[in-house]
């Protein structure tokens, strides 16, 4: 895997965790799948902060000179999902994180503990 992915996703935690984003969980889909090397799943409490986290992880990630491909799901807030290529990332509300539990569906992907990222 490239290091871009593991600065990608070191940067996404880093901006999450500044907008207090609540159980971050990063998923290593690289061997399982081709549409990226990482997964990064967290929740927000409301619309307000769900929208304040893709907003630093965009800012965050474009400074560091990584374009977005795409987002979807900024309006409603309930569901955001963020396209870097290498890294894709979902904000959700609680509600939506539960019932989706992208966790399971990708639980052939190695997770991977954020402390370790960040060193």
């Amino acid at each position: 895997m490239e290091n871009k992915s593991k600065e990608m996703a070191k940067l996404v935690i880093q901006a999450l965790e500044d907008k207090k984003a609540e159980d971050i969980k990063v998923i290593d889909i690289s061997e399982v799948s081709v549409i990226a090397d990482y997964f990064i799943i967290a929740n927000g409490n409301n619309r307000s902060q769900i929208q304040a986290l893709a907003d630093n992880v965009e800012e965050s990630l474009g400074k560091a000179g990584y374009p977005l491909k795409q987002i979807e799901g900024y309006q409603n807030a309930n569901w955001v999902l963020l396209d870097f290529h290498d890294v894709i990332i979902h904000i959700f509300d609680k509600e939506n994180r539960l019932f989706y539990d992208l966790e399971r569906i990708w639980r052939d992907g190695k997770l991977i503990e954020t402390e370790s990222l960040l060193q």
